[in-house]
């Protein structure tokens, strides 16, 4: 498929490198075979899709311009009995953006089944529960997620410090790796804590499954 790799598209937004505004959009291949990804940036949209799918797209109105999330275009795409997840803003921190927190966070198997884990190994890889020393029942995965980048999800019990967590998540990410998250634009709260964080919205993202049915999870980014 033509395009660049969505990791090299977030890459380059975390540098202040954002795609041309033409209104226009490309298809991509997908970072995870089993997660399909409506993805819009400011004026231009990428869809990572199968190669069998593609055929599909030219079928649909699609534009740069917010016609990419319409809802028929990622229902044709996910099927008549495919799982949708709800659109989400997308953030991202660059290497240099990172910044010190007083927390130490710990793999916690306790909270394996909490669910924004059980969401978190639905549509990434690698999925890392973290949580704080302390046996309450806040939670941070760290995972491979949205082009194969670091992906950090959260969510507190209300009275630990979120933007601490977010940023010991952070410091745990590879050295020098853009590290995303995927917050849902009504959840006020949440994007106000990842941007004290240092992180930035740049994007959208809709990711769906074909073939499968709705379990009603959470999306990530929960404070």
């Amino acid at each position: 498929m033509p395009g660049p790799s969505m990791r090299e598209l977030l890459d380059d937004a975390a540098h202040g490198r954002f795609p041309a505004v033409d209104g226009g959009w490309t298809c991509i291949s997908p970072w995870r075979s089993d997660v399909g990804a409506i993805v819009a940036f400011t004026g231009h949209a990428y869809i990572a899709v199968p190669s069998e799918l593609a055929p599909a797209l030219e079928r649909l109105e699609i534009d740069g311009y917010g016609g990419a999330h319409a809802p028929s275009v990622v229902s044709t795409l996910a099927g008549p009995d495919g799982w949708i997840d709800s659109l989400d803003v997308v953030l991202v921190l660059g290497a240099a953006g990172r910044q010190r927190s007083s927390m130490r966070l710990i793999e916690r198997h306790d909270l394996a089944d909490h669910p924004r884990a059980v969401f978190a190994r639905r549509v990434r890889d690698e999925v890392v529960v973290l949580g704080s020393e302390l046996a309450d029942e806040s939670v941070l995965t760290l995972s491979r997620g949205l082009g194969g980048l670091p992906e950090i999800g959260i969510e507190t019990n209300g009275r630990t410090d979120a933007v601490e967590m977010i940023l010991a998540g952070a410091a745990l990410a590879p050295s020098g790796a853009t590290i995303t998250a995927s917050v849902a634009p009504g959840n006020a709260r949440a994007l106000r804590t990842f941007l004290k964080a240092g992180f930035c919205p740049v994007a959208s993202v809709q990711l769906f499954q074909r073939a499968t049915h709705s379990p009603g999870l959470p999306t990530a980014g929960g404070v």
